[in-house]
């Protein structure tokens, strides 16, 4: 199994380049947050503005609107059930996330289907949350778009039906196979299933057990691959570097929150940008 390393991480945080504009670093719509969950979504969306995507939207229940606007004015909205103008939106985008606070009602069903109708192969879809029960249970059309999933070990179980304790590196990556999809499977040590290739993430530590953790996680994820040219890279160093963060701050913190994470993304990913290729400081 390949390790997720700093050493490896620091090569893939480039610099901007000096002629570049919003658009420059991606669009990315979030899908998620019903009227008792709006704290995942926008989470998630937090993690993403502050992780460098150039174009943030949300399509979350109106009830989440006004937090979502006091909290992260960065990002534009529009109402969750609203299908039309959802699928009017997914139009445009290059990433989609989906699931986090979405819950599993047939309003939730039926989000679903129209962005799995709606979003192509051109297209990347981040599935997280609520959104794997539902890619499971529900019928729902042939997805086109790349896919990438973020499950926990219980989430893990839904989709493969394999046991938590029956879960291995050899049956899981098969698993992934059969899905045809990235990988991200959180746990202690987070797993990458990545085509060919497991990669297992150094960092993290028992301080990160908090709620929204996962969500924060998929805004970083979509915002790391919205922006960077590999999506391979994108994906380990958005992985590490929510550990890595949670590492630097439970030197000083019994608990970290996952907005504690979000707010040190920039300067992180500032230092990290700093690496030339990962062997020496520029």
């Amino acid at each position: 199994m390949n390790k997720i390393t700093k050493r490896k991480v620091e090569a893939f945080i480039t610099e901007r380049k000096k002629d570049s504009y919003k658009g420059t670093y991606g669009r990315v719509l979030l899908v998620g947050g019903n009227e008792n969950m709006g704290g995942a979504i926008i989470l998630s969306a937090s993690a993403c503005v502050h992780s460098g995507a150039g174009l943030v939207t949300v399509a979350t229940d109106p009830s989440n609107h006004a937090a979502l606007h006091s909290r992260l004015p960065e990002a534009m909205c529009l109402t969750l059930y609203d299908l039309q103008q959802l699928e009017s939106m997914i139009d445009g985008m290059d990433v989609i996330v989906i699931g986090p606070g979405l819950g599993r009602d047939q309003r939730a069903a039926d989000v679903m289907k129209t962005v799995y109708e709606t979003i192509d192969e051109e297209q990347i879809l981040v599935l997280d949350g609520d959104a794997i029960h539902l890619h499971v249970n529900e019928n729902l059309p042939p997805l086109k778009a790349e896919l990438i999933v973020t499950p926990h070990l219980g989430e893990w179980r839904t989709l493969t039906g394999v046991p938590i304790d029956d879960q291995d590196v050899e049956l899981n990556h098969q698993k992934v196979k059969d899905l045809n999809a990235v990988v991200v499977l959180k746990k202690s040590r987070t797993e990458v299933y990545y085509e060919d290739e497991v990669w297992e993430n150094t960092a993290g530590n028992p301080a990160m057990a908090t709620g929204g953790m996962g969500d924060a996680l998929a805004g970083m994820i979509a915002g790391f691959v919205a922006q960077f040219e590999h999506k391979k890279h994108a994906v380990l160093a958005s992985v590490y570097l929510h550990s890595y963060i949670g590492d630097e701050l439970a030197r000083h913190q019994y608990v970290t929150l996952p907005t504690h994470i979000i707010e040190q993304i920039p300067e992180t990913m500032k230092t990290f940008s700093k690496y030339d290729s990962g062997k020496r400081f520029v």
